[in-house]
Formats: C-alpha cells, sequence, structure tokens
C-alpha cells in the first residue's frame, strides 16, 4: 500500500548492497537476523538494542532464571561469535529518537545516526505501570528484563513478605519461585479469579488452590489503592483491607512501545498496525513481535499478542519478507507456564465458547479443558497433559486455511479479549 503525503526514497540498490536495520534486540528482533542470514540475505544487517546485553530469552526471567536454575550465558538466543561469523552488526546499549521515513535514517542517541534501505521496528513492550499512590521506591519490583530479574532475585529471601499484585502468568510464576524461597506470599488480583483475563474460572481456581497448599495467601476481588511507607514499603492497602509487606511485585500487563512509530506517522492502534505479511504502509517498513496489531487468519480478527511463539513467527515472518519471499503470517497462538509441578499449556482461544470438553482430572493435577463453539474445537488449556494438548493444537492448525468470518469457531474467536500472552 503506497504511503500518502510522504516521498520514499526508493532508489534501486544492487544484490548484496542494501542496508536493514532492525530496531529491538528482543526475541523478534533478533529471530529477524538470523533469518536473513539463513534465508542468505547478502545485504548488511545491524540489529540495534536498547540494553547492554545481547538478545537473550524473556520466558526464563520470571522462572528459572529467577529461580537460580540457570545462568545468565544459557540465557542468550546465541553466542557473541555469531553475530560476528555471521556479520551482524549488534549496536547495544543505542537508542532509537526518531525515524526520517524520507531520507530512509534513524537518529540515535548522542547524536548518531544510521541510514537503511529497509526497517524492522520489533520494539516490543514494557510493563505497565499503574497510578497506585506509593508505587515507587526500592522495594517495588517490577518483571520485565534481565536487570529487573537480578534486582527481584537479590531481594528474595527467606522470611520477607511478599505483595505480587496482578494475579496473571508472570504474577502467579514469581509467586511460586518466591515461597519455594522461604518468603510469605499474597497474591492480590482484582478479578473474581486468577488468570481471568486470559482463561476460564476452572484453570483459575485450580491454580489458586495450588498455590494456596505452597502456603500463598490468594486473595481475588482485591484492588490495590495504595502502598503505604516512608522510603521502605511497609504495606499494602486494598479495597478488602491491609496487609503487610517489605517487598512488592507488580504485573498487570504491558504496553507496547509504539512512541517511535507514532512519531514517525505509522499507523498505531495498541500496537503498530501491519498486514499478514508484517507490513506497515511505508514499503520500507516493517514491524514485528508484542510491538504488533495484526491480522491473525486463525482468529480472524486483528489483535496484539505477547508471547514468544508471535515474536519468533512474526520474526521469520518479517524476515521473509524483506528477503523477497512472501510469506503470510497464519499460526495459532500458544503458550505456557511454570507453576510448582505444574506446567500449563494453551492454545487457540477459549473467548465464546459454548461447550467445555474435560479430559484428565483435576485431583490428581493432570486434565484439559478443551474450549468448544458450534462443535468446533476453538482452543485448549493443558495441565501436565502434553499429549492432549499437541494433539489438540495440531487440529487448531489444521483450520487455519478454511477459516472464515461468519463461522462459528470465527465468531468465537472475534471475542477474543487480547491480553498479555507471555511470561
Amino acid at each position: 500500500m503506497p504511503l500518502a503525503g510522504v516521498a520514499v526514497n526508493k532508489r534501486p540498490r544492487a544484490a548484496g548492497s542494501e542496508t536493514v536495520v532492525i530496531v529491538g534486540a528482543g526475541q523478534a528482533g533478533a529471530q529477524a537476523a538470523f533469518t536473513l542470514r539463513a534465508q542468505g540475505y547478502r545485504g548488511r544487517v545491524v540489529l540495534v538494542g536498547d540494553e547492554p546485553q545481547a538478545p537473550y530469552q524473556r520466558p526464563p526471567l520470571s522462572k528459572a532464571f529467577l529461580a537460580g536454575q540457570l545462568s545468565v550465558d544459557r540465557l542468550y538466543l546465541r553466542p557473541l561469535e555469531y553475530y560476528a561469523a555471521n556479520a551482524i552488526e549488534l549496536r547495544l546499549h543505542a537508542a532509537v529518537e526518531g525515524i526520517d521515513r524520507r531520507a530512509g535514517r534513524l537518529h540515535l542517541s548522542g547524536g548518531g545516526r544510521l541510514g537503511y534501505d529497509k526497517l524492522l521496528l520489533a520494539t516490543g513492550s514494557r510493563a505497565l505501570r499503574p497510578a497506585i499512590p506509593g508505587a515507587r521506591g526500592p522495594d517495588v519490583h517490577y518483571l520485565r528484563t534481565l536487570q529487573d530479574t537480578l534486582r527481584l532475585r537479590a531481594a528474595l529471601a527467606p522470611g520477607r513478605r511478599v505483595a505480587i499484585i496482578g494475579g496473571g502468568y508472570v504474577g502467579l510464576e514469581v509467586a511460586a519461585i518466591a515461597a519455594a524461597a522461604g518468603a510469605t506470599v499474597t497474591v492480590l488480583e482484582a478479578q473474581a479469579s486468577l488468570l481471568a483475563r486470559v482463561t476460564t474460572p476452572a484453570v483459575g481456581e485450580f491454580f489458586a488452590a495450588a498455590h494456596r497448599r505452597h502456603g500463598v495467601d490468594v486473595r481475588c476481588g482485591s484492588r490495590v489503592t495504595a502502598l503505604l511507607g516512608g522510603e521502605r514499603l511497609d504495606a499494602v492497602e486494598t479495597t478488602r483491607g491491609r496487609i503487610a509487606a517489605d517487598l512488592a511485585i507488580i504485573g498487570v500487563g504491558a504496553a507496547p512501545n509504539v512512541e517511535l512509530a507514532q512519531e514517525a506517522g505509522l499507523a498505531c492502534d495498541d500496537g503498530i498496525v501491519v498486514d499478514e505479511f508484517c507490513r506497515t504502509p511505508d514499503p520500507g517498513i516493517h514491524a514485528a513481535g508484542d510491538c504488533t496489531r495484526h491480522p491473525d487468519r486463525w482468529l480472524q480478527d486483528r489483535l496484539r499478542l505477547e508471547s514468544v511463539q508471535n515474536a519468533v513467527d512474526q520474526g521469520t515472518t518479517a524476515a521473509l519478507n524483506i528477503a523477497g519471499s512472501p510469506t503470510r503470517y497464519a499460526e495459532v497462538p500458544w503458550f505456557w507456564s511454570n507453576q510448582y509441578d505444574y506446567k500449563l499449556q494453551t492454545a487457540g482461544t477459549f473467548a465464546g465458547h459454548d461447550e467445555i470438553v474435560e479430559r484428565g482430572s483435576r485431583e490428581a493435577g493432570s486434565f484439559a479443558l478443551v474450549y468448544r463453539c458450534g462443535g468446533t474445537v476453538i482452543g485448549i488449556d493443558a495441565v501436565n497433559m502434553p499429549r492432549e494438548y499437541m494433539a489438540v493444537r495440531r487440529e487448531l492448525a489444521q483450520q487455519v486455511a478454511p477459516h472464515r468470518t461468519g463461522t462459528p469457531a470465527a465468531a468465537a474467536a472475534r471475542a477474543l479479549a487480547v491480553e498479555p500472552r507471555a511470561a
């Protein structure tokens, strides 16, 4: 689609002389760089990240790495030697302050400039910081980056009184690790059940019971109104009373990093708007990962997903299209979460279901809820039932091609509430 009102520089380039700049060195951006080289792309590839570390995995930040079961070097997606060997220029600890689309140039912090022929925005998302009085200071934590996790890991200790604000995936994973570390843990969730935005009450109730068995105080229907104390946290005030706490972790969702795209005049709507090829209306700019709002062929709707699956698949899709291999994004959303001895695996959607088929046994800690709409399978939540999960996920994948607006499954999918999907 041509870009209205902007003359885009489209000088012809010889093969191998183009420059692709990827802004964002997270999972989507790194995957795009890896894919370009794997496809034999011969142009210059520059990967720009604002963190000091090379690209690393984020799911372990609230799982094994927070628990101290994984070393930093095992987080990295590739060893540093890989980037040099594959001619991927890493520019770390570098902030992009603006995009000059007309000139095909980025403005970097400190006055630097970087030209591009093709630009991929993989700017990711950031933790929401709710306007709660007192939600600042050394005892208040968010979990988004490696540095966040290192800081929190150093703070967790036996006897600490930990308040987790938000009963979603990240909050519950942190609660499990904090409880195992000997802390006194309270989970405060404003909704009526845990995981209320991403699954059905039955799954939320199962995990609430699991956490309570491990000594966690789970309080649903408790909205936090203030964090109390002076320089150090002393208590958390909620709509259902006050709890003592000297450490708070806030996990109430994430917001896409779209400011750079907005300032450049690109369309944004809770994410950078892209088509199924990960293209923005500017033919020289693609976007991928947590920061995008994209059309999903399976869900038959536009949505924004925060998951490793989406980041990897969109990063791959964007790179293939940049390299000249037209490829559509067509994946069924899936996700996982580890809490204690339970592995929750989800695929598809539960929204709009009119039937739930339960398999296995909740009492035994191994069960699956298969969601149907009009007789069509639209999603699954599986706890310690990997075979059932994979079978349903394969069934969902087969629906991508025939899925059309107007089918019961598509109608159910359109009801999906877009929520953070990544740990």
